[in-house]
């Protein structure tokens, strides 16, 4: 749980976002309080406030490779507006709503299509690209995978309890598939700093699942 302390300074920063382009605290607040009541729905375990902090923090660090700093924000925080672990569409539903909510705003178009693009981009399909908001926004959301052990075994925790509803051993199956997918990869991060200093931890800690999930040895990946 994100103590309150955390959510009141997120809110700050959320409206100095929107203050940059002329939308007054008064049309900020009841966005952000929507946003949040929906990243506390109670099946959230892992795609909650936290991670979006995470993420945010992340954003911050890698801000001065981004060409649009402000629809990547936004992007984070819509990202997983709408998180349904037994959909297939949520990053798709939630650049919906984006849409819908800043268009409210009266935000440029422009911005508003940028945005939900980002979030698309956030299904994490492996695709390539050379959209430096885009690389920024997927390292920021794969973070995660590049943290120390005990984060990430709270992480992994946390996804397997949004998937009760799963059984055991196709978890593991399906679980290990997405992970293996990942390791496949030439590269889990896409921008440089990111690379280098996380690479290595991310796929330390994709083997060491894999492993307990399944028994497999994926070293050579």
């Amino acid at each position: 749980m994100i103590p309150p302390e955390k959510i009141e300074s997120m809110q700050v920063g959320f409206v100095r976002t929107l203050g940059r382009v002329g939308i007054e605290p008064v049309d900020v607040y009841p966005l952000f309080d929507e946003l949040v009541e929906a990243y506390q729905q109670p099946h959230r375990y892992y795609h909650n406030l936290e991670h979006v902090a995470e993420v945010l923090k992340i954003v911050g660090r890698l801000s001065d490779r981004t060409s649009d700093p402000l629809a990547v924000t936004l992007a984070v925080w819509f990202h997983d507006a709408v998180y349904d672990p037994r959909s297939h569409d949520n990053e798709a539903t939630s650049a919906t709503l984006a849409r819908e909510r800043l268009s409210t705003l009266r935000l440029d178009p422009g911005l508003v299509a940028r945005v939900a693009d980002l979030i698309l981009a956030t299904a994490h399909t492996g695709a390539s690209t050379d959209d430096p908001d885009a690389m920024v926004l997927l390292d920021a959301d794969l973070g995660i995978l590049g943290a120390d052990e005990k984060r990430y075994r709270r992480y992994a925790a946390a996804i397997r309890r949004e998937y009760a509803h799963v059984a055991d051993e196709a978890y593991r199956i399906g679980r290990a598939g997405v992970l293996g997918a990942f390791l496949k990869r030439d590269a889990i991060y896409r921008t440089e700093r990111m690379h280098q200093t996380g690479e290595e931890f991310a796929r330390t800690n994709l083997r060491r699942e894999i492993h307990e999930l399944t028994g497999e040895n994926t070293d050579a990946l």
